[in-house]
């Protein structure tokens, strides 16, 4: 029988299934459900993801890993559902478009829909297309409820009721336009920023370290923006940012570090570099590949009203002790599953279709 508990079961498994997949070690356990079956498929997959797309490191896929191994408890999941209404609506056949810019990225929808009793059709991006379908596949053997409700498509979307569909900008206004007569959460590019008072200590730039590279900066939760006082000293910021020196070891990473530093230096832009990130004063929220942009204040309040206004381009502040719904240093990828992107509360939205 098809229930939320049934339903929490089974991603509790899943979470099971992925424990075995960390960046310490990749390690077969006993006692996990259809491991035989599953466990090398899904071993092989992380190697198809990584040559389909050199931005899917093995570290940065299996840290997207462990963090929903993390997710995937019954607490964590009891806890995420006990506030919404779920099940009192008929179930909808829900499409979801992906962005593809960091692992898995498009995994929370995929769990929101499936979690809430709905049927799901995935239309995945071309850069992030061989870990999900697999780990649906052992979805459907631990819950065969499931395999009526999950569908992949690389075509045009068959019917659906209502769509959660992210992209840039500019496809935003596409997605706006064209699903108009649907329910719909349409997700736009957002930025991380991080205010900074001039009070951190060096283990907080280590930490930031980890918001502004994991990942390569490519997710919205990546930091790419300091607000900084007048006439800041950076030295700090630096010493902090050479613990993620390895990151010019990934030849992608450091051709668009020479590019973009030839464009900048070509251009006369004033920039500070410590030879593999570049920060540039600039009023814009998102930065290139290897660039943090930056930006000077003088007044809190008034950088306090800035942020609020610019809400709709920020999806984390990282600080300490700024500004409400602030995000400690080091913690930006680390999202709760009631941590919403957009700050849309998807299972409500789900709930009310």
């Amino acid at each position: 029988m098809d229930t939320i508990q049934s339903r929490i079961n089974a991603f509790v498994k899943l979470g099971d299934f992925l424990s075995q997949f960390s960046r310490k070690k990749i390690n077969k356990k006993e006692n996990i459900e259809h491991n035989d079956l599953f466990f090398d498929g899904f071993k092989h997959q992380l190697k198809i993801a990584e040559e389909n797309n050199t931005w899917f490191t093995q570290d940065n896929i299996l840290f997207s890993i462990e963090n929903w191994t993390n997710l995937l408890t019954k607490s964590n999941l009891k806890k995420w559902v006990a506030n919404e209404n779920i099940g009192q609506n008929k179930p909808k056949k829900v499409a979801i478009i992906m962005a593809g810019n960091i692992p898995l990225v498009g995994f929370h929808d995929f769990l929101s829909v499936l979690i809430t009793g709905h049927a799901v059709v995935v239309k995945q991006s071309s850069n992030d297309k061989h870990l999900l379908p697999f780990i649906a596949k052992y979805l459907e053997y631990i819950e065969p409820n499931f395999k009526k409700n999950i569908e992949f498509t690389d075509k045009k979307l068959p019917s659906f009721d209502a769509v959660i569909a992210t992209g840039t900008n500019n496809t935003a206004r596409y997605f706006k336009y064209y699903f108009k007569n649907k329910p719909s959460i349409i997700r736009k590019n957002r930025n991380s920023v991080a205010v900074i008072t001039g009070k951190e200590t060096e283990d907080d730039f280590k930490k930031l370290g980890e918001d502004v590279f994991r990942y390569f900066g490519l997710g919205c939760r990546s930091v790419s923006k300091l607000f900084v006082p007048k006439n800041y000293n950076f030295d700090p910021f630096f010493k902090g940012m050479y613990h993620q020196k390895k990151i010019s070891n990934n030849i992608k990473y450091t051709n668009n570090y020479d590019y973009n530093k030839a464009v900048y230096l070509m251009s006369e832009f004033n920039i500070l570099e410590n030879g593999f990130l570049m920060i540039k004063e600039d009023k814009s929220y998102a930065s290139p590949i290897a660039t943090v942009f930056y930006e000077f204040y003088d007044n809190t309040d008034n950088l306090k009203i800035k942020l609020y206004q610019d809400a709709t381009n920020i999806q984390c502040i990282v600080a300490n002790n700024f500004i409400e719904n602030e995000v400690a240093f080091g913690q930006t990828q680390y999202p709760k599953l009631w941590e919403y992107a957009d700050g849309v509360n998807t299972l409500q939205f789900l709930s009310n279709i």
